[in-house]
């Protein structure tokens, strides 16, 4: 169901096709949807050359990071492959998480009777926040930069962009922690699920319009993260026990901004692409199908919150996020598909006919082990979200005859051979 083989469905790919390219035709299956590529196969090069089509209006982005990050990637080696250095990036993510999952497993360690988090963790997490951040900006300029744009290079960028969401949101939260200064484990839920339908607007537009609106809250966010984990590590956690004025707290400005710049700025300003533009799908009901499974994935995971027996948000948070994050970045990847392809959405994810047994189990009872339960399921959810992304690079790379992490070519190697 993962795999992306099926001999019996080749097709015509069709990426971008210019008076000096020879098209190469081919179709292949990404979870049971039929992935149409558009691709260029020049004759000297052999190799597939992607047209990127998206839009970045931000002031910061424009004025600030984009020069900056011109200048950083003139240090990189020509060899050196752009996914490579997307996933160098999302693991300075990960490490983060981890990172203050082991000094902060349960959000506890900023409340003001706990052993606090330790300076130096927040140091490296603004560092490694903004390395990730740069080399998340700098792929795509590497990758123009040896001519190796690719399909692949897209899909491996946005996919993991998709599944980061959780790693700094929740690296973030451990800022304020959940005690009386705090926010409480069910608000950072919610706010969680605020940030991951932000992102997916995007995509949603592009699924629709065929150009990818970057949103203005990405590149301002990014560096106030990385600025205020510097700044934890030297005036200390407390610091933000202080109200700003009056009971106005550094936690509901934090809350204030998430909810402020999703619901003010992103999603007017999606709709009002999306409304004001020829639809790719014909129809309203078709424009608006990507959000059915994040839909249900948010009741789904919300009725487990609300109804839970044993209260399983207050005893196990990190673990409830990570799988939530985890199902939806996979919901994400293959809306990526479908607007990278110009094919119709699938109504529904395969995880949630399982999640739908899970939260089944949790709620009557079935389950004695609640906790258990969650972390059998995030388990299962992580590892099939690994497998659909390994098997995704591994088919694709096959398909244009790279390799996902070198800018060295395939020998003897054709898409008839995979």
């Amino acid at each position: 169901m993962l795999f992306l083989n099926d001999i019996n469905t080749r097709a015509a790919l069709t990426w971008c096709v210019t008076s000096s390219c020879l098209s190469c035709l081919d179709k292949i299956t990404v979870t049971g949807i039929r992935f149409v590529l558009t691709c260029v196969m020049t004759s000297s090069q052999k190799s597939p050359r992607q047209l990127y089509s998206a839009v970045d209006s931000n002031p910061l982005s424009v004025y600030v990071m984009h020069p900056f990050w011109n200048f950083v990637v003139k240090f990189l080696p020509t060899w050196l492959a752009p996914n490579l250095i997307t996933f160098t990036g999302f693991m300075f993510l990960v490490l983060n998480f981890l990172m203050l999952a082991f000094y902060d497993y349960d959000f506890t360690a900023s409340s003001a009777d706990h052993d606090h988090v330790p300076s130096w963790v927040w140091v490296a997490a603004g560092i490694f926040n903004f390395l990730a951040y740069t080399l998340d900006g700098v792929d795509g300029k590497q990758a123009r930069r040896t001519n190796s744009s690719t399909p692949l290079g897209e899909l491996f960028d946005h996919g993991l962009d998709s599944w980061a969401c959780i790693f700094f949101v929740a690296t973030v939260y451990s800022i304020f922690g959940r005690g009386d200064s705090g926010v409480s484990v069910v608000a950072l839920y919610y706010i969680l699920w605020v940030v991951l339908f932000s992102f997916i607007l995007s995509h949603w537009e592009k699924y629709n319009t065929g150009i990818l609106f970057l949103p203005w809250g990405y590149d301002i966010s990014q560096v106030t993260i990385s600025v205020v984990y510097l700044v934890t590590a030297v005036v200390g956690v407390e610091t933000w026990y202080q109200p700003i004025f009056w009971n106005f707290l550094y936690r509901d400005l934090f809350t204030f901004m998430i909810i402020a710049c999703s619901f003010a700025v992103t999603l007017p300003m999606s709709l009002y692409n999306v409304l004001n533009s020829t639809l790719k799908h014909g129809s309203l009901y078709e424009a608006f199908l990507p959000f059915l499974s994040p839909c249900l994935l948010f009741v789904l995971s919300t009725v487990w919150v609300v109804s839970s027996p044993s209260k399983i948000m207050d005893l196990q948070p990190r673990i409830f996020y990570l799988m939530v994050g985890t199902a939806f970045a996979n919901v994400t990847c293959k809306l990526i598909v479908c607007q990278m392809s110009n094919t119709r959405c699938q109504p529904l994810s395969f995880l949630l006919l399982p999640m739908t047994a899970v939260v089944l189990l949790a709620l009557t009872g079935v389950a004695i082990n609640e906790t258990l339960l969650l972390y059998l399921w995030t388990a299962f959810v992580v590892l099939a979200h690994i497998h659909y992304g390994v098997s995704v690079v591994q088919q694709l790379s096959s398909h244009f005859n790279i390799f996902a992490f070198s800018l060295k070519k395939r020998i003897g190697l054709t898409a008839a051979e995979v």
